[in-house]
């Protein structure tokens, strides 16, 4: 969401707008303008119709997106953020579901919503036709209602990481019991489906539909990159299962003490060392980290009058892994807490730091070894 327009958030889920967005909706608002509304009205009337119209529909991707989300927090899968950007909307659920059920029942939610919301629309329309026909608002609930159907229809291809591939998954999972293996032959498949988009993109460019080939071109496209993200998820969960923290931790600890100026810290622990995380060490008990970020929080000028210890994230507030933790659950962990590095302690003792490098060098050297 860093690189985003924040929106709100509701459901402990932060909602946003990506960049791509902006683009999309002048596209809808001027395709809506020209072909939806009748032109007999006021030019500013059907821009206007067109503009809530666009609106609305996003509005149906984010229902979408909620389906998910609120199905996955109901089932203790955590969800970060709801983005909508030009091929329309994302959950980002921050750790795969345990159960082959969990994940059927998260990718059945998001077409059901937009069932649902087809059906809505349509029922609209059936009123307005009957007691205002031909009227904008017909129109308008129409479109809506075909469009939320189209919507539901297309995300249960079985191409993941669509929904329909999702589903797949799921059942391949149900049926196997292997998760990997699973998500190996939905990806397989996601990849021959986005080729398939990719091949009509490329006829419909040759047929002349130059708008109509680069769009579903730029799916199939999506589409492959992140069903190859999926494999390589599957690669990075097989190089890591099996092994534990304890493998991959920094014990070379360089320690603060908690009196020192953040100005001392900086100067003989932080700029020598490169490093970007401490542990604060009071009589051999921890009581907390200060990072680079922290330290960066407090204007240069307190720095020198400024004890580490205020500064510090106290130990209380850390999140703490064991040595005998997995390191593709800790990275996991890491990812969903929005967290660099976690203090390794054992019967209440440190005895390293775990970081997102730490991890990345772990996976690095077991890929050039072969293992």
């Amino acid at each position: 969401m860093q690189n985003n327009i924040r929106l709100f958030k509701i459901f402990g889920i932060e909602v946003g707008l990506d960049f791509s967005w902006f683009l999309v909706l002048i596209l809808f608002t001027y395709s809506l303008a020209v072909q939806l509304f009748p032109q007999s009205t006021s030019s500013w009337l059907n821009w206007t119709l067109a503009f809530i119209t666009a609106l609305l529909f996003f509005a149906s991707v984010l229902a979408h997106e909620f389906g998910h989300s609120l199905v996955a927090i109901a089932l203790g899968v955590p969800v970060r953020s709801i983005t909508l950007f030009i091929f329309g909307g994302v959950a980002q659920i921050t750790r795969e579901p345990k159960r082959a059920l969990d994940e059927f029942l998260i990718a059945i939610a998001g077409p059901i919503a937009s069932l649902v919301m087809g059906i809505a629309f349509g029922l609209i329309w059936l009123i307005t036709k009957l007691y205002i026909p031909t009227s904008p608002l017909e129109s308008m609930s129409r479109w809506l209602a075909v469009t939320n159907l189209i919507l539901a229809v297309f995300n249960m291809i079985p191409g993941y990481p669509l929904d329909g591939g999702r589903v797949f998954r799921a059942i391949v999972w149900g049926l196997t019991g292997n998760r990997d293996r699973a998500t190996g032959v939905a990806a397989a498949l996601g990849k021959i489906v986005a080729g398939l988009f990719i091949l009509g993109g490329l006829a419909e460019l040759l047929s002349g539909n130059f708008t109509g080939g680069i769009w579903t071109g730029l799916i199939g496209l999506f589409l492959f990159n992140a069903a190859n993200a999926t494999t390589q998820q599957v690669e990075l969960r097989r190089l890591l299962s099996g092994h534990r923290v304890s493998e991959a931790m920094n014990t070379d600890l360089q320690v603060v003490d908690p009196y020192s100026s953040v100005a001392e810290v900086v100067n003989q622990k932080i700029l020598p060392s490169g490093r970007r995380c401490f542990p604060v060490i009071d009589n051999g008990q921890m009581l907390g980290l200060v990072t680079l970020h922290r330290v960066k929080e407090l204007p240069q000028d307190q720095w020198p009058t400024t004890p580490i210890r205020q500064v510090m994230l106290p130990t209380a507030e850390l999140q703490i892994a064991a040595p005998g933790d997995g390191l593709y659950d800790t990275l996991e962990r890491m990812i969903t807490s929005d967290l660099n590095q976690l203090p390794v302690m054992d019967n209440g003792r440190l005895v390293g730091l775990i970081a997102r490098d730490n991890l990345l060098n772990f996976i690095k050297m077991r890929t050039e070894m072969r293992m």
